[in-house]
């Protein structure tokens, strides 16, 4: 056996080979403290397009990140080739904290969360008058979310020439909730743009909506560099859209000072599986302190809720309790109810 002094020859000394490679392993990860920030645009089949500066560079995820995934609207750290040139590639390596969060399931059996848009500011739920005809408890279910995840709702109603908005608008009047309403006119010579516009101004505004409602031409006039041109139509038979949006993107606001519009995909279900009625609350705050005297857990929709009190006792409008009754209830009512 060979044994080895106090003044050895490193050459003497046998070292396993790396079969993958020259370089030892390491636990010790990189810092990256150049990387440059970037904002995340839109996400195809594990490719990112990202904005860095004034550059569009294309990058993946980093294999040190697992499997937590970079969404569309997300302030990411990046290193590699950020020139932006054809056939280069970047690397993202960081994902910073999300002010809000957009999240939706597949339907209310899902447990699994898809993160549609991060860090937006507010969401803008556009649905049609008429052709096809409004589902309110879809809306509702977009406001839990927005609520949920702290984005502002927006309501944009479409094709006002065809219905009137009265009973659309009472049915959320107590919310205090912002509307555009538009007439297909309007959209198509531009005039609706201009008054949406004035809402989305400096600000990271996702727009939601079904199929047929008018989503993308609306967008297309928001953002006349828009790629996505094509619209689709309502069929006669189903009453529902064509999807023409296929995956989320961010594009600038024309004429505006740091405003985004994040087009999304058409929804036909909007599942609430991961959502914390808890939460929802916080949208109310005239009706927050109230549940103060709650048990403990309370849905706010029980016999012993200190809601019911707090309103019979004149602190809040009893209309804005049936309204927050009515959006808690919406995880159990489907859709089309």
């Amino acid at each position: 056996m060979r044994r080895y002094g106090k003044h050895t020859d490193e050459d003497d000394i046998r070292t396993r080979p790396n079969r993958k490679g020259n370089r030892p392993r390491t636990n010790i990860r990189p810092k990256h403290e150049d990387a440059a920030d970037g904002m995340v645009l839109t996400v195809d089949r594990g490719r990112l397009t990202c904005l860095v500066e004034d550059r569009i560079v294309l990058a993946m995820k980093a294999r040190e990140l697992g499997r937590k995934a970079a969404v569309v609207g997300d302030t990411v750290a990046l290193v590699g080739d950020l020139s932006g040139k054809k056939d280069t590639l970047a690397r993202i390596v960081r994902i910073a904290d999300r002010s809000s969060v957009l999240r939706r399931t597949a339907d209310d059996d899902d447990p699994y969360e898809r993160v549609v848009v991060a860090n937006a500011d507010q969401l803008a739920i556009v649905t049609a008058l008429a052709d096809p005809e409004p589902r309110p408890r879809l809306i509702d279910r977009c406001l839990v979310a927005a609520f949920d995840g702290g984005l502002e709702p927006l309501l944009v109603l479409t094709k006002s020439d065809l219905a009137s908005p009265d009973k659309l608008l009472e049915l959320y009047g107590d919310l205090d909730i912002p509307f555009v309403v538009t007439s297909r006119e309007e959209l198509e010579q531009g005039a609706a743009a201009d008054r949406v516009r004035a809402h989305l101004d400096g600000k990271v505004t996702a727009f939601v909506g079904h199929s047929g409602v008018g989503k993308t031409t609306l967008v297309n006039a928001l953002v006349p560099d828009d790629r996505r041109r094509t619209t689709g139509h309502v069929n006669a038979v189903t009453g529902r859209g064509r999807h023409t949006t296929t995956s989320a993107l961010a594009l600038p606001l024309a004429d505006s000072d740091g405003g985004w519009v994040v087009d999304t995909p058409g929804i036909r279900s909007f599942g609430l599986a991961h959502i914390d009625p808890t939460r929802v609350i916080h949208a109310f705050p005239d009706l927050e302190s109230g549940t103060e005297g709650c048990p403990r857990a309370c849905s706010h929709d029980e016999q012993d809720c200190a809601l019911d009190q707090w309103v019979a006792d004149g602190h809040a409008d009893p209309a804005r309790l049936y309204s927050l009754r009515r959006l808690l209830s919406t995880r159990e009512r489907r859709e089309g109810d």
